[in-house]
């Protein structure tokens, strides 16, 4: 393949920094986006970073300028984001939602008339396996990456006439750091604590012993290099038998299924 211009988001760690690492390694120009580029201390070799912050519109369209004509796009920036549904603030739930579904959206609009004059591209929405098996006490990270998916999912018949593909992926658990970073929203006296936490334990244990950050990365590649890339590829949390379970149960067992896994009955 000849060398193409990779634009992937929330590049400084985790999955982000995986897929640049991977993209840098096999000749591709890559950007790559953090809050502050100023505050990393330990780059990628080879990848170019651009200041985003997904949700403020200002920053999204100074971002897009300063890319220019990429090939590639991977959103994989996000919020990980937990409580309980009634005790969700509303500013926490907005800020979530620019973050993981409307800034993502805002930047792939603004790059897509560039890949549909050149008549070719690819677009990846980092997605969560959540989206298909939703768990309690995460509606809110749930809900959004529902959303991004919906978007991807709609829009592919747009775009492939243009020679651009658009897909989801959608991980299980990963061992990334992530459960250090996820907000969460719990009333000192909420009268869910106590789920909640059993919960929120499962989830920080399976994220423990869950993928590296490298399988998910060399799936994102898979979707990218694909010449007609599929709706949808997932990954770990054993996903090919989940996902098969999920087509043959139905929905109020499946749910079920994913609620025991999270200490939940």
């Amino acid at each position: 393949m000849s060398p193409r211009t990779a634009l992937v988001t929330g590049a400084s760690s985790g999955i982000g920094a995986a897929v640049a690492a991977a993209l840098v390694r096999r000749g591709d120009h890559v950007l790559g986006t953090t809050r502050d580029p100023a505050k990393i201390t330990d780059p990628l070799p080879g990848v170019e970073y651009l200041a985003l912050d997904l949700a403020d519109n200002a920053s999204v369209e100074a971002c897009a300028a300063a890319a220019g004509d990429v090939d590639v796009l991977v959103n994989n920036a996000g919020e990980s984001q937990s409580g309980p549904l009634e005790e969700l603030p509303p500013d926490a739930l907005e800020r979530l939602f620019r973050t993981n579904v409307l800034g993502p959206v805002r930047l792939t609009q603004l790059l897509l008339p560039g890949m549909r004059a050149r008549r070719g591209g690819r677009i990846v929405m980092v997605g969560s396996m959540l989206a298909s098996f939703p768990l309690a006490y995460r509606s809110s990270y749930v809900a959004s990456k529902a959303a991004l998916k919906g978007f991807a999912s709609a829009a592919r018949r747009e775009v492939a006439p243009y020679g651009i593909g658009i897909t989801t992926v959608e991980p299980g658990s990963i061992n990334t750091g992530i459960s250090a970073r996820r907000t969460q929203y719990l009333a000192d006296d909420s009268p869910y604590r106590d789920e909640y936490h059993t919960m929120l334990t499962a989830l920080n244990t399976n994220e423990a012993d869950g993928i590296s950050a490298d399988d998910v990365a060399a799936v994102v590649l898979k979707a990218i290099d694909a010449a007609r890339p599929k709706p949808l590829y997932a990954v770990g949390s054993n996903a090919p038998l989940v996902f098969a379970l999920r087509r043959l149960l139905p929905r109020g067992a499946a749910e079920r299924m994913v609620s025991r896994r999270h200490g939940l009955r």
